[in-house]
């Protein structure tokens, strides 16, 4: 199994992620290329997957940005780890629910690692922290396949500014909140995109 791991230490404009994801994606295809997990950042932008309502726009002057993922309306920006991929789905029997268990699974074991708990929901698309009062999202998800490739990704908030998110209906989910890592327990964070790869590596294989 060869996964390129790529990390970008500046933020990468959202545009400039895409078009590599694509390019990659027919590479792959073409079997010109490897498999890709790349660590990234993005710069304050909200960006709308295929499904989003107009109605999830609170703040009408903020701009989205429209993208071909999967899901709703979301926010990236500083403190928020992003984790793209390009995974060949042909190498693992076409097994989408599969792909997206294991995904879940990623996020929940490295945010375990840290004595966090949180879990996956069925009806709502993420993963979630149960605070005392509310259940809040923690981690976000939204994929794409094309030529049974999959691409996009998810993202974890860890210290990124929340407020962002009251501009938007985060995700089209009116009714739960949006919470992240600093928040539910302030502690040093800085190995989590390590742990992040090799939980990752190892729900692929499974």
């Amino acid at each position: 199994m060869n996964i390129e791991i790529k990390k970008s230490k500046k933020p990468v404009k959202y545009e400039t992620a895409l078009k590599f994801m694509e390019t990659r994606l027919l590479e792959i295809h073409n079997n010109k290329s490897n498999e890709l997990i790349w660590i990234l950042e993005h710069e304050d932008i909200y960006t709308a997957g295929t499904s989003y309502k107009e109605n999830e726009i609170i703040d009408k002057s903020i701009k989205i940005l429209k993208t071909n993922r999967g899901g709703k309306i979301t926010h990236h920006g500083p403190g928020q780890l992003i984790c793209y991929f390009v995974i060949d789905l042909k190498k693992r029997n076409k097994d989408i629910r599969k792909f997206i268990s294991s995904i879940e699974r990623t996020i929940i074991n490295t945010i375990k690692s840290y004595n966090i708990n949180t879990f996956a929901d069925k009806k709502n698309i993420g993963i979630w922290y149960n605070d005392k009062f509310e259940t809040k999202k923690i981690a976000a998800i939204g994929v794409r396949i094309s030529r049974w490739i999959a691409y996009h990704g998810f993202s974890i908030n860890i210290n990124n500014n929340l407020t962002k998110y009251q501009s938007i209906v985060p995700c089209g989910i009116r009714d739960k909140g949006i919470t992240n890592l600093k928040k539910i327990v302030d502690q040093d964070y800085s190995n989590l995109q390590n742990k992040l790869i090799d939980n990752f590596l190892i729900n692929l294989r499974n």
